[in-house]
């Protein structure tokens, strides 16, 4: 609920990022900072079981998605642009809405990145288990964990050139999976000719599981987005933080979008919905095995490793990010608020340590304390959604009334897409309340978010009370 009495003045945007922070990346890091983070194992590999939930209808399920994404990050866009900071959506909720929406929003964030680490560790692990057996899977985790926590540790713009390359890699892996498939479709790859709409209409066709197969793909495609609002916390260590995050935002909504919805359409026309190798190797190795590419599976096993890689950089640094922004606000235990050469390193190291300890969990306590961990996890950028779109129906009015020249970057229709786009993250609330298994993930969920809006709201009452 909106705190009617928090209502700030509005702040001077900053001519450029925190003194504490560095300023190290440019326009190019922050783009691949933003794709690094969202395109993982989620789209190589977990897509298989959302084509399998809702047949070629995935890839109405996936524009769907998209669609409230883009609405989504225009909206942060818009927000970022005018005063980029550190804590992103945390900030702008924490201003706009009141304290406990600040702690909610960005500690929710937090231990979803983390926990991303963990899982996208512990994938990265049994791959390399796989090549290489005499070393236990859980000895490849602990060394994934401590090099990329040495890599957030170092100089920011290290960090921003590491993962612009390993982002580069798996884009053009991407794109290249694209035109090869463009090419099957054609017929010019591929023993069997072109396949027109034989895999679209047939197999029971275009909605072959029905109304709940195509919820239950939209489920999967709206947590596969998760991960683009990075982009907007690397802002504050930008060069020219307004102008970088409004061109990154754009080109990276759209590019994820295209990847998505591109590959969804292009896999269900050439391979069955129903076909089993779209859960066993995962359903870009299933297009290139159709399509007679040799050494498919090792291509692309070997382009999950480095998605995977890029992924735990990027998501190790979102987390020290948004973790330092919440201690520096007095959001959080201030131990954490130290910077060394520009880096927060202590919030590096606790971001590092939960993600492990998630890992251990999941070796030690894998159906309990592992699973409540990733199905707490699992709805947290549904929650962060609503904090922007609420943030940003009130920032954007008082900028109107403030300072309309910061408002460099508009959101399309205000307020009413951002009303539409704030109406279909509440019909996927109920859509996932009501689809099987969708009550077991919430619940965890919703017990963090009680426990973490309660010790907001306790904070935020103190300090009006001057306590």
């Amino acid at each position: 609920m909106l705190d009617s009495s928090a209502s700030p003045q509005l702040e001077k945007p900053a001519e450029g990022p925190s003194p504490s922070l560095s300023h190290g990346l440019k326009q190019r890091h922050l783009s691949m900072i933003a794709l690094g983070g969202v395109i993982g194992a989620g789209l190589f590999v977990g897509s298989g079981a959302g084509i399998a939930a809702a047949g070629p209808a995935i890839v109405l399920a996936f524009a769907a998605a998209g669609t409230i994404v883009m609405l989504v990050m225009r909206m942060l866009g818009e927000m970022s642009a005018a005063r980029p900071v550190s804590g992103s959506f945390s900030v702008h909720a924490e201003n706009e809405v009141g304290v406990w929406a600040g702690i909610t929003s960005g500690w929710t964030y937090w231990v979803m990145l983390c926990c991303a680490v963990a899982a996208e560790a512990t994938a990265a692990g049994r791959i390399m288990h796989s090549w290489i057996p005499d070393v236990p899977a859980y000895g490849w985790v602990a060394a994934f964990m401590a090099l990329f926590c040495a890599m957030n540790l170092s100089a920011v713009k290290n960090f921003g050139e590491f993962e612009f390359w390993f982002a580069t890699i798996k884009i053009s892996a991407i794109v290249a999976f694209l035109a090869v498939a463009v090419l099957g479709v054609c017929g010019v790859l591929g023993h069997g000719g072109a396949p027109g709409t034989s895999n679209l209409t047939g197999h029971g066709g275009f909605f072959p599981t029905g109304g709940g197969g195509l919820v239950a793909g939209l489920l999967s495609s709206v947590f596969a987005y998760g991960g683009l609002e990075t982009v907007t916390i690397a802002a504050a260590e930008s060069d020219q933080p307004s102008r970088n995050v409004a061109s990154a935002v754009r080109t990276a909504m759209y590019r994820i979008s295209v990847f998505y919805i591109c590959s969804m359409a292009l896999i269900v026309t050439l391979v069955p919905w129903n076909d089993p190798r779209l859960l066993s190797g995962g359903p870009y190795v299933a297009v290139l095995q159709r399509l007679g590419i040799p050494g498919a599976a090792d291509i692309m096993e070997t382009v999950v490793l480095i998605a995977l890689l890029s992924a735990i950089n990027a998501n190790i640094y979102g987390a020290s990010r948004m973790a330092y922004s919440l201690v520096e606000r007095g959001q959080g235990p201030g131990w954490l608020n130290r910077i060394h050469n520009g880096v927060p390193w202590r919030a590096v190291l606790a971001s590092c340590g939960f993600g492990f300890f998630a890992v251990v969990a999941g070796v030690i306590w894998p159906t309990t304390v592992f699973t409540w961990l990733m199905d707490t996890t699992g709805i947290a950028v549904l929650v962060v959604w609503v904090f922007i779109c609420v943030s940003q129906l009130r920032m954007r009015a008082r900028l109107e009334r403030e300072a309309p020249q910061l408002l460099t970057v508009r959101m399309w229709c205000y307020p009413y897409l951002t009303w539409t786009a704030l109406s279909a993250i509440a019909a996927v609330f109920v859509l996932l309340a009501t689809s099987k298994g969708g009550t077991e993930q919430l619940v965890p969920s919703a017990v963090l978010l009680a426990l973490l809006a309660g010790a907001g709201l306790w904070k935020q009452r103190r300090g009006a009370s001057g306590g």
